[in-house]
């Protein structure tokens, strides 16, 4: 045998070695080499695969920390939603949420006749992540995001040791590897490696990290793939996604309960918790709380309670979902560290959002393991005036108070009471701001929902879009794909601008940086085709009209819905400004107001703008304030129109007799590249048009874009025509 034939055998047999012992590390818990051997022979690998390329393997445990930094997240909807998860914070809670769950079970689904049989697994306290294997080769990570939609981080979960880069049955009983298999689990960071990082922060003069989740989050944030392979993250799997298994058409052929899937998937070398437990009632369920609540402490990990989950996946599919949760899982929260300190003066915190929060300081005190200086006080509604109201425990706090703090789930900081008996003479009420603290602009007063506390409020919000406390954001969300979609304009170039001496801190500034070419080329990682890029996306910017302009803006109770429903009702921005409060209303209008006003007497006869009696005033008075005015006035000289696109006439008709999709039913499925789902459904729609959600067959036509899934297989077996992207356009063109 060859020198080279040797170097290749021994390749192949370090890429197994190393992919043993990650297995052992992370799934089995039993290690069988040492760090510092794994990192030799890791690194006798690099240096025999660079002597031969042609050996090259995407899988290889040397690639986890390769490759060059990421231009910028992009996003990918979950094929299955990442739900959030109802909380209860006592056992009788968790007892009510057992005895709904077994109505009508019987014992038929694992249990005895008085439940169901249930799984308690560790909730750990990481950053939620959605990791998909095709034909058992990791595809993509994607963060939880908005539970629909997530970021793509699979540069970062390529260089996490726990996470497989393909996956191999071990076990005489291991099952078959899936075609698809998405299992859903937590990134954490171990409390070793968050003292070492912030060591080595500290030295190098930086800013710590907080808590691990922060620290996690950080990580995996960072576009640079060797940042995440610099910091020991772990991950165990605690969910299932989409599973497409070989032969069978469901997911259930892998596995039918929760505790088979995580026998499953570990067999296949994903970690699970070793601590997840059967429980065949409520009492074992909150004994397993009790006992890991001691166990806890001991770990090297965070955790704040345990996901309770009956185990049949064909249970769970009964009990379905409520329109934020699963019934089927609850998480047991465990009551949060509580100390007490000093209070010793409050900010005044603006957030992306206008929303003003008042932030406590206070003499430092050690909880959860974690400094804490700083707390929410929630809203200015909790803090009431001692001198006019009765004393209370949880909302009548002042400057100099005895405050108790603890975390809302060992996270979040918050002041939760006051201890009144400690109370100094020289203690000061605390005075809610009646203006914006950062740019003095109008405050709105929002009242609680709850009519038997009139003198409280829930929020105070600054009305001004471009405060500077809130303007980064909103630059970034204005410049986004949905609403003015300026291409090269993205998170990463906004800060890199904003740090500059270019000025960038309101909407008009954007459609200025043409003016400042030469110095744009200057900056890191711009260049002339990057800026030539940049200037060309904010003229197409200017023409986006008046609907996608308003929907940008970040204004109060105006989303992009809400800002084309306005542009089809206002020609233009003047007409708009002409409007009193009542016709930015008039579904909500009584009849004699209406027709006062030109509108018909039925409300469903009336245009719809989006906006509501308790709405309609607060966006009226914005787009009258002197901040707004300038703003516009700003836009129109930079030749941003503000004319409607969008724009219908009274009493003319929305749907054409006649094209290529009036009066079709028609199906969406898959993912298009130059539409989102809503989006299209609306222009279909304004062609005549009706979107279905479900493919029949009284369906017309299935527009399919790419991963298209089981719609586009019964529209083939039903013989219903099917369009790809290129057919679609080409229709609209004509349309």
């Amino acid at each position: 045998m060859n020198s080279s034939s040797k170097e290749a055998g021994r390749i192949e047999e370090l890429r197994a070695l190393l992919d043993r012992a990650n297995r052992a590390y992370y799934v089995d818990a039993s290690p069988i080499m040492s760090d510092p051997e794994f990192d030799r022979l890791l690194k006798e690998l690099a240096e025999l695969e660079s002597r031969h390329p042609e050996l090259d393997d995407p899988t290889s445990p040397t690639k986890r920390v390769g490759g060059e930094p990421i231009e910028g997240f992009r996003q990918i909807k979950h094929r299955l939603p990442m739900l959030s998860i109802d909380n209860t914070y006592d056992e009788q809670g968790l007892r009510d949420w057992y005895t709904r769950v077994s109505k009508g079970d019987g014992g038929l689904f694992g249990g005895d006749a008085a439940g169901p049989v249930v799984v308690c697994d560790p909730k750990i306290d990481g950053v939620a992540l959605s990791v998909r294997y095709e034909d058992g080769t990791l595809v993509h990570a994607v963060t939880r995001g908005d539970g629909t939609t997530g970021d793509d981080v699979t540069h970062a979960a390529r260089a996490i040791r726990a996470i497989p880069l393909s996956l191999a049955a071990s076990g005489k009983n291991a099952p078959q590897i899936p075609k698809v298999l998405e299992v859903r689990g937590e990134v954490y960071m171990p409390a070793k490696e968050f003292e070492r990082l912030n060591m080595q922060r500290e030295e190098a003069g930086e800013e710590l990290f907080m808590n691990p989740r922060n620290a996690t989050a950080g990580t995996l944030k960072n576009l640079d793939p060797k940042v995440a392979g610099s910091r020991n993250l772990a991950f165990s799997a605690h969910g299932r996604g989409e599973v497409i298994v070989q032969k069978a058409g469901d997911s259930e052929a892998f596995a039918e309960t929760f505790s088979q899937f995580l026998k499953n998937i570990r067999a296949l070398g994903i970690p699970a918790s070793p601590h997840s437990k059967l429980c065949k009632s409520a009492d074992e369920a909150i004994e397993a709380i009790r006992e890991f609540d001691t166990k806890r402490r001991t770990l090297s990990f965070a955790t704040d309670g345990m996901v309770v989950r009956i185990d049949s996946f064909a249970r769970q599919a009964e009990l379905g979902l409520t329109s934020k949760s699963p019934r089927w899982v609850v998480a047991y929260k465990y009551p949060a560290e509580r100390k007490t300190t000093k209070l010793i003066d409050v900010l005044h915190q603006v957030g992306k959002t206008g929303k003003i929060t008042p932030r406590a300081v206070m003499e430092p005190v050690l909880i959860a393991g974690t400094m804490v200086q700083h707390a929410t006080l929630h809203n200015y509604g909790r803090i009431k005036d001692a001198e006019t109201e009765t004393p209370d425990v949880r909302t009548d706090i002042r400057i100099g108070d005895t405050v108790y703090v603890e975390k809302a789930g060992e996270i979040i900081p918050q002041v939760v009471g006051v201890v009144l008996g400690e109370r100094p003479k020289s203690s000061r009420t605390i005075a809610a701001p009646s203006k914006c603290p950062e740019c003095s602009a109008v405050v709105e007063v929002e009242p609680p929902e709850a009519e038997e506390s009139p003198a409280l409020e829930t929020v105070r919000r600054c009305m001004n879009p471009e405060c500077p406390a809130q303007m980064r954001e909103k630059l970034v969300w204005f410049a986004g794909r949905k609403q003015m979609d300026i291409e090269g304009l993205g998170e990463k170039t906004v800060d890199l601008i904003r740090a500059s001496a270019i000025p960038l801190n309101s909407f008009a500034d954007i459609f200025r940086l043409s003016e400042h070419r030469s110095e744009l080329t200057e900056l890191e990682g711009m260049g002339e085709k990057k800026v030539e890029t940049l200037v060309a996306g904010i003229e197409a910017a200017k023409q986006r009209g008046l609907g996608r302009l308003l929907g940008s803006m970040g204004i109060r109770h105006v989303g992009d819905t809400t800002g084309k429903m306005l542009a089809r009702v206002f020609p233009n921005l003047d007409a708009l400004l002409a409007a009193s409060q009542d016709q930015l209303m008039p579904r909500a209008l009584k009849k004699d107001r209406a027709i006062e006003l030109g509108f018909p007497a039925e409300p469903k006869d009336r245009p719809e703008t989006g906006l509501g009696k308790d709405t309609a005033p607060a966006v009226h008075a914005y787009l009258h304030s002197s901040q707004a005015r300038k703003m516009f006035e700003d836009l129109r000289k930079l030749g941003v129109s503000v004319e409607s696109t969008d724009y219908r006439k009274p009493g003319a008709g929305t749907s054409p007799a006649t094209g290529p999709f009036a009066g079709k039913t028609i199906v969406l499925t898959g993912t298009l590249e130059n539409y989102e789902r809503a989006q299209l459904a609306e222009i279909l729609e304004g062609l005549g048009a009706k979107v279905s959600g479900s493919v029949s067959s009284k369906t017309n036509l299935v527009i399919a874009g790419d991963s298209a899934g089981s719609k586009l297989d019964k529209a083939r077996e039903l013989g219903i025509t099917v369009w790809d992207e290129a057919q679609l356009q080409k229709a609209l063109n004509k349309s």
